[in-house]
């Protein structure tokens, strides 16, 4: 996710980073450099000229600053001015005093409407707001079956009415249904097109009239870029959508869509998609966006991943073993399970601060490697585990036969396990709770 365009504007600051003072010339330059950046990321002209007239402004007398260099200065300018260009602050969900809750999801066909609901509703549930879904979309083939399997997946129920195709009548049954099962929340998944159309928007109108929803949101491909930004505007002109969703976010290395929604249309970005399963919606926050793109990091939403993920009672297990009985492979195991939980490495280098995708394809970093590891380890013997120092040569090449892994993954690993054995052992020494090496 904008990596092309975090990238460009890294190398534009590096060369103004390094300079001890600017110059108002060099400042000038460096802004047509990001003006020439953004627009090549299919960032709207008009917003492109109005946010480099505003950094410009900020910017002037940046050079007679003496306790922050001039660069770093003017990053900070640019951060600030792109978060107010993502929408200034994050806006969740408006949750109605008197449940359900009604979210009307709306969007053309192929934006991934169907999946966000899902997304959306395994969100919520999480966040103790029982959540229920209509399959509204009466016109595409097997979205109703995609809708249900998805709701099997993630416990949701889902209200399906396949005797008619009056989608305003299923949206009702919809809404009687929560009623009746006091749930939190309804998501209505309507009908997309390949464009927008007339009959397509008095069907929603209908629907907005029926349901009176709390939520409108539009579903919309970040990956279109700026055709994203015309189809919310025909979307908000229709229906007064309150909030957007983009989706195929992890393969959107510009970022023309997100960068310019809110500026034309001034609805929030509410929440961003970032692959296929039903847990990768993230919520959307302006300013760790801004940090993100500038390579500022984003360690706020580093840590809200690793406590949703992260097991607190298996981590207190573990200490109080390691304490006991000393740190072992099946602890180890323990451990990179935990480490597993929190997605892909190199989606969580990336939120902090100085990782760029340049440096991440030349660590190289293998996705399987985790698993791997694990592989390894349990292709041992529960003797093998607990004292891996009887592991020989001979069952060395045992355990690399089992696992399908080369002999030196082997050694790797167990030389990685010696050290943090050996970290285990000063932490203790000097008093702290070997807990903190699982994140306590």
């Amino acid at each position: 996710m904008f990596d092309e365009l975090s990238e460009k504007l890294d190398s534009v600051f590096a060369r103004l980073r390094g300079r001890g003072v600017l110059s108002e010339a060099d400042i000038k330059e460096g802004l047509r450099e990001v003006r020439r950046v953004l627009l090549e990321a299919d960032v709207n002209f008009q917003l492109t000229r109005e946010f480099l007239e505003r950094v410009e402004q900020k910017a002037v007398g940046v050079s007679a600053l003496r306790t922050v260099s001039p660069g770093q200065q003017l990053v900070k300018i640019v951060h600030d001015e792109l978060a107010a260009m993502l929408g200034e602050r994050r806006e969740g969900l408006r949750m109605s005093t008197v449940p359900p809750t009604v979210v009307l999801m709306v969007g053309l066909q192929g934006s991934g409407k169907t999946t966000t609901a899902a997304k959306l509703a395994r969100r919520l549930a999480g966040e103790g707001r029982p959540t229920r879904l209509v399959a509204a979309d009466v016109y595409r083939p097997a979205a109703i079956d995609q809708l249900e399997t998805l709701g099997a997946q993630i416990g949701a129920p889902v209200t399906v009415d396949r005797s008619t195709t009056d989608v305003v009548k299923i949206a009702k049954k919809g809404l009687d249904d929560a009623r009746r099962a006091r749930e939190r929340v309804l998501i209505v998944d309507t009908a997309g097109r390949l464009q927008i159309d007339d009959d397509m928007m008095r069907e929603l109108a209908r629907l907005k009239d029926a349901v009176h929803p709390d939520e409108i949101l539009l579903v919309a491909d970040g990956m279109t870029g700026q055709d994203a930004v015309r189809i919310a505007k025909g979307f908000d002109d229709a229906l007064g959508i309150t909030g957007v969703v983009l989706t195929k976010m992890d393969g959107d290395a510009r970022g023309g869509a997100a960068l310019s929604i809110y500026g034309v249309t001034k609805k929030p970005i509410k929440f961003i998609g970032l692959g296929e399963k039903t847990d990768a919606l993230e919520e959307f926050h302006p300013d760790r966006m801004a940090g993100r793109i500038l390579q500022m990091g984003d360690i706020v939403s580093f840590v809200e991943k690793a406590q949703e993920s992260f097991d607190a009672d298996e981590a207190k297990r573990l200490e109080k073993k390691v304490r006991k009985e000393g740190f072992d492979l099946e602890d180890f195991l323990s451990s990179m399970k935990q480490i597993q939980r929190l997605g892909p490495l190199e989606g969580l280098l990336k939120l902090l601060p100085g990782v760029n995708a340049k440096m991440l394809k030349q660590a190289k970093l293998d996705p399987k490697r985790l698993k791997h590891a694990e592989a390894i380890v349990l292709s041992m013997t529960h003797a093998e585990r607990k004292t891996p120092g009887i592991i020989n040569g001979s069952r060395r090449a045992r355990i690399a036969k089992g696992a399908g892994r080369p002999i030196s993954e082997v050694n790797r690993l167990l030389d990685q396990f010696r050290d943090m054995q050996k970290a285990m052992k000063r932490m203790q020494k000097e008093g702290r709770p070997p807990g903190m090496a699982f994140g306590r």
